[in-house]
């Protein structure tokens, strides 16, 4: 195809571990005759929720950015995954969560639910979000509760299909996963744990060109100063007029057709270490709402490809969301209820992965985020031009225009 689009996947899984059966039942859509509850659609968001989203976004790139290599992570596949599970939550649980959101889960479910209902589309750019839970039929083992259902489906309109777990659903959730995406991520499980009762599942497919595409002789060699030495690679160049800058970093912004999305380049003023552990919500929303358009900015992007995965149980940890992966003090009785004596659910992994290339027809992304859970026991005058070169350590984002919503972020140590 003449046209290359790019493409952002980030997919959500929560599991919830307990035992598992082999029996063969077709799955049963438990939303079936479910009237979902009228959600009020808000077509700009207010109250500093940006701001909280952003917040959340530098929150987990200060605790994914500490080894030195390149990182790219999508806040908003992990807030879906999340959102969804503190849905589940109560007592000082949620609280915990909602903390680490900056969002109370019923303004955060109102939030997701616009953000899926304003999202732009049209030719050129495209943006899916869909979602699906899926429930052990032994309900020995575990029985979820109507009102979490009800409440999913109306905020997040998720399929809930309850069957036996075997070979079978994890056939079925892959294939759910590759079509949801397109066929960017298949096999995102491996096998159904033995323990498991309940599959949250979120897909999320975004699709951009380049407003204005990199043609060949915008293109050549130069020299990417990485912290293991100089690299010879190929660098994007282009005259833009989308200058940002503040006290820590010099940047600008390049958009997607139709201007609905865009990539925006932070190159800090000191060292890339330092720009992270200072970076916040605040401070990313005040560059997104102080773009400068009337300077022209010289600009040289370069061509890069990042792979990364991480644990993040740790970093939610550090961040204050701490009963959730204590068995002592998890609450998530709005899930649903264990039916084994003296076992609770608790949050056991938060496993994220995601993919970035940029290059000159656009940009391809994915991200996969997994959270388990297990039962535990006992256990004015036109300005000179400004130029921002990217030949160092830098950071970035894809963002929602709109709603300055930061979608996909990341640092490149090297190329």
């Amino acid at each position: 195809m003449k046209r290359l689009t790019a493409f952002f996947t980030a997919l959500v899984l929560v599991l919830s571990l307990f035992s598992g059966c082999d029996a063969k039942v077709k799955a049963q859509d438990l939303t079936d005759g479910i009237q979902p509850d009228p959600v009020a659609v808000t077509d700009r968001f207010t109250d500093g929720q940006p701001q909280a989203v952003a917040d959340f976004a530098a929150k987990l790139l200060r605790q994914s950015a500490q080894n030195g290599e390149s990182v790219v992570i999508s806040p908003l596949s992990v807030l879906y995954a999340l959102a969804m599970t503190a849905n589940g939550a109560d007592g000082e649980t949620l609280a915990q969560m909602e903390s680490v959101f900056g969002l109370d889960i019923d303004t955060l479910n109102s939030y997701l639910y616009s953000t899926v209902s304003t999202l732009p589309s049209d030719v050129g750019y495209d943006i899916d979000i869909a979602n699906s839970i899926w429930i052990t039929d032994d309900e020995g083992r575990f029985v979820v509760n109507d009102s979490f259902v009800k409440t999913v489906k109306s905020y997040y309109d998720a399929g809930v299909f309850q069957q036996t777990f075997n070979d079978a659903t994890l056939k079925d959730i892959n294939n759910w996963v590759t079509q949801k995406t397109n066929g960017r991520i298949q096999d995102i499980l491996d096998k159904i744990d033995e323990d498991a009762v309940m599959y949250l599942v979120n897909a999320l497919n975004f699709e951009a060109d380049w407003q204005n595409e990199y043609v060949k002789q915008d293109v050549w060699e130069g020299v990417f100063n990485s912290p293991d030495g100089a690299q010879n690679v190929d660098f994007m160049h282009e005259n833009l007029h989308g200058y940002i800058e503040n006290d820590d970093a010099t940047g600008f912004v390049k958009y997607y057709k139709g201007r609905e999305y865009a990539f925006v380049a932070m190159l800090p003023k000191q060292d890339i270490d330092s720009f992270v552990a200072n970076l916040d919500g605040e401070k990313l929303t005040d560059l997104l709402e102080n773009i400068d358009h009337s300077t022209q900015v010289i600009t040289a992007l370069p061509k890069f490809e990042t792979t990364f995965g991480t644990e993040m149980s740790e970093s939610f940890k550090n961040l204050g969301m701490t009963d959730a992966f204590d068995w002592q003090t998890a609450d998530f009785s709005k899930m649903g209820n264990a039916r084994q004596e003296g076992e609770n659910v608790v949050i056991s992994r938060i496993i994220h992965k995601a993919f970035i290339r940029v290059a000159e027809k656009g940009t391809q992304a994915g991200a996969a985020t997994v959270v388990e859970m297990v039962t535990e026991g006992a256990m004015i005058d036109p300005p000179q031009p400004k130029e921002v070169i990217l030949d160092r350590p830098f950071a970035y984002m894809i963002i929602d225009c709109k709603n300055n919503l930061p979608v996909f972020i990341g640092t490149v140590n090297q190329i």
